[in-house]
């Protein structure tokens, strides 16, 4: 009997090698590139915030106006209506180029007729309000068109305090009016009544001062003021 013929084995075919697509140039720059440490993540968070200190750092310092200007500019805004924002007149007289401090030469004078106002003065008899020998001619209350100075003070109705008609006529003066507060005209009586640091002012703020005893108050100044009043009255500027 024959033997039965065993099936030889198939060899196994090796496997097929796979081709690797060789990367595009973008991908392979991508894979070489160094990467970030990841310490470097946390200082490259901080850049906007470094960038911002550093604007903030060279932006000029916006200047700051403190004390009686301050106050009299936000005040002045009651005022602005018949005067012009800028001084220059309107149904009230006029106070830029000078005008103003042609007429009140001495702040104490403006103080007394902004706070009592011009009816005030025509109740008391009182013909000039101001320098009498003003140059250009003196003023005489309701000579503006006949239009009256409302009174600004708290004793006929007035809805300023002294320290705010004070920021009111530094803002006026200084602002307004042209007085140059470094020259050796107007220096002292700014450094008295209208600078940051006028001690006038803060115990006009503060209360303990007032109009009518100011000039007693601080006597002791290089510059004492003068008496300002909250009555109507001819100057009494020294």
């Amino acid at each position: 009997m024959a033997t039965p013929k065993v099936p030889a084995k198939a060899e196994k075919s090796a496997p097929a090698i796979k081709k690797v697509k060789p990367d595009t140039p973008v991908v392979a720059a991508a894979k070489n590139r160094k990467k970030i440490p990841f310490w470097a993540m946390a200082t490259l968070s901080l850049l906007p915030l470094w960038a911002f200190l550093y604007v903030l750092g060279v932006k000029p310092a916006e200047k700051t106006v403190e004390g009686p200007i301050a106050i009299g500019t936000a005040a002045y805004a009651g005022c602005a209506g018949c005067h012009g924002a800028d001084g220059g007149g309107g149904a009230g007289r006029v106070f830029a180029g000078g005008e103003s401090l042609k007429t009140f030469p001495h702040i104490e004078d403006m103080l007394n007729f902004v706070y009592t106002g011009s009816q005030q003065y025509v109740a008391a008899g009182i013909g000039v309000y101001g320098d009498p020998n003003r140059e250009g001619g003196a003023h005489a209350p309701l000579s503006y068109n006949g239009n009256p100075m409302p009174q600004q003070g708290e004793k006929y109705g007035g809805a300023l305090t002294e320290y705010e008609i004070l920021g009111v006529v530094c803002h006026v003066r200084y602002d307004l009016a042209g007085a140059d507060s470094a020259s050796e005209e107007w220096a002292s009586e700014y450094e008295t009544w209208c600078s940051a640091e006028s001690e006038i002012f803060a115990a006009l703020e503060a209360g303990t001062t007032s109009f009518d005893t100011l000039a007693e108050d601080f006597a002791m100044l290089e510059n004492a003021p003068n008496v300002v009043g909250t009555e109507p009255r001819e100057t009494t500027a020294k």
